[in-house]
C-alpha cells in the first residue's frame, strides 16, 4: 500500500549570494519565478498528496498570490523562521498527522525530475532516511585557515548531496528532538545521521542544480525545463 507522503518545500532564504534585493526562490527563470518550476514538479506528481510550502514573512502574500495565479491544489503556505532548521521545522509540523513519509526539497533546485522525487520515496519509505546525491567530479581538498591544502580526501567516497530528502516523517521528529546544538547541521540528513539513524543514498543527477549564485541563474537559464 502507498504510504502518505507530503512535500516541505524551503524558499525561506534571503538570496544573499545573488547580490541582489529579491530573494532567490524569486528570481525569474524562463518567464517564471524560480519557485514556480520547482512547485510544478511536485504538484503533478500523484503520490505526493500534500505540499507545505515554506517562505519568509516578507513574501507570504506574495507565495500566497502565486498559489491562486497557478492554481496549485496541494499547497499550503506558511511563514518560516531564522535558520533553515527553524524553516523546516515549521514546515514538518504544519503536515497532517496522517503523513507517513516527507520529502524535504529547496525551492531553487527547479531542474529535480519525476523520477529523482519518486526515486527518494521509495527508498525513504524502505529506509527510513535517505538523500539524493551525486558522486563529485573534481578533486577536494581540505584547506586550513591559512589557505594551505592539509589532505585529499578520496574522492571515490564522496557524493555532492542534493534534494529531495526522504524520510519516514516520525523518525525525522524524533531526530530534530534529540539535537541540542543546530550550529553545525547543514541538512536535515545530517540531523538523522547525530540521532544515530542510517541514511541512504538514492542517485541524483547533475542537472539537478541549486540557484545559489548570478552564474548558476545563467546556467539555468540556458537548460530546458
Amino acid at each position: 500500500m502507498q504510504k502518505k507522503c507530503g512535500a516541505v518545500i524551503v524558499a525561506a532564504g534571503s538570496g544573499k549570494r545573488m547580490g541582489g534585493d529579491i530573494s532567490k526562490q524569486f528570481l525569474i527563470l524562463g518567464e517564471k519565478p524560480i519557485i514556480v518550476h520547482t512547485v510544478k514538479k511536485f504538484e503533478e506528481i500523484k503520490e505526493i498528496e500534500e505540499i507545505v510550502l515554506v517562505t519568509a514573512k516578507p513574501y507570504i502574500q506574495y507565495v500566497e498570490g502565486l498559489k491562486i495565479e497557478y492554481g496549485w491544489k496541494k499547497v499550503t503556505v506558511v511563514e518560516g523562521g531564522k535558520e533553515r532548521y527553524n524553516s523546516v521545522l515549521k514546515g514538518i509540523y504544519e503536515l497532517r498527522d496522517d503523513t507517513e513519509i516527507v520529502l524535504i526539497h529547496d525551492g531553487v533546485r527547479p531542474f529535480v525530475t519525476e523520477k529523482n522525487i519518486l526515486d527518494v520515496v521509495k527508498k525513504a519509505d524502505a529506509t527510513g532516511a535517505c538523500i539524493l546525491a551525486v558522486p563529485v567530479k573534481d578533486t577536494i581538498k581540505a584547506v586550513d585557515e591559512n589557505g594551505m591544502v592539509v589532505s585529499t580526501p578520496d574522492r571515490n567516497t564522496l557524493w555532492s548531496v542534493q534534494t529531495p530528502q526522504g524520510f519516514r516523517l516520525d523518525l525525522l521528529k524524533k531526530a530534530y528532538k534529540s539535537i541540542e546544538n543546530f550550529e553545525t547541521i547543514t541538512d536535515d540528513a545530517m540531523v538523522m545521521e547525530k540521532a544515530g539513524y542510517n541514511v541512504a543514498v538514492v542517485m541524483g543527477s547533475y542537472q539537478n542544480i541549486k540557484i545559489t549564485t548570478p552564474d548558476d541563474l545563467v546556467i539555468g537559464n540556458a537548460m530546458k525545463l
